[in-house]
């Protein structure tokens, strides 16, 4: 209950604007930073492991909040059609592995989910705010070319329509 709680009080601060994002974004066309995460399932991922496929790299606040929930319905609602495209899903937050775990089975997601729990990896891709005291990841995406390098950032995107935005996105750019 209390867990409900807190989570719904976060939630009501970030949609009245009581959050404030921090540093800049890796510009498109420049390589995307690469980093080591844990993943939902315990083990380590590297961008540099998605090198030839596209990866939606993309930074959520909080795992189980009604609008980080949103989202990762829509994207594994859409799950298929990445994968057709030869196109991952990551996603990123500063909860933990267990905490990712647990949202990937209350939800059915079959995607990986990373824990960047200090958000040095929110921090380098400009996607990391301050919420009361706390550091949190942004929402914020970025499409990662199989080349690994930037293709397009979306800046504090709306979780509704998020993941067709995105597969339009990814349908521009492998048109070229």
């Amino acid at each position: 209950m209390t867990t409900l709680f807190l989570s719904a009080l976060l939630f009501v601060g970030l949609v009245i604007g009581g959050a404030t994002a921090t540093a800049d974004a890796p510009a498109v066309g420049s390589v995307a930073p690469d980093f080591t995460l844990t993943t939902n399932e315990g083990k380590h991922a590297s961008l540099k492991d998605y090198r030839g496929k596209w990866v939606v790299l993309y930074f959520y606040p909080k795992d189980f909040t009604s609008g980080c929930t949103l989202e990762a319905r829509n994207f594994q609602r859409d799950l298929a059609k990445y994968e057709a495209i030869n196109a991952v899903i990551l996603g990123v937050s500063v909860d933990t592995a267990e905490s990712h775990k647990d949202f990937c089975a209350k939800e059915g997601l079959n995607f990986k989910l990373l824990s960047d729990s200090d958000a040095k990896v929110s921090e380098t891709y400009g996607s990391v705010m301050e919420y009361n005291g706390m550091k949190l990841s942004a929402r914020n995406t970025f499409i990662i070319g199989p080349d690994g390098k930037v293709a397009q950032v979306f800046m504090k995107v709306k979780p509704a329509t998020h993941s067709e935005e995105v597969l339009a996105a990814l349908a521009a750019l492998q048109k070229g």
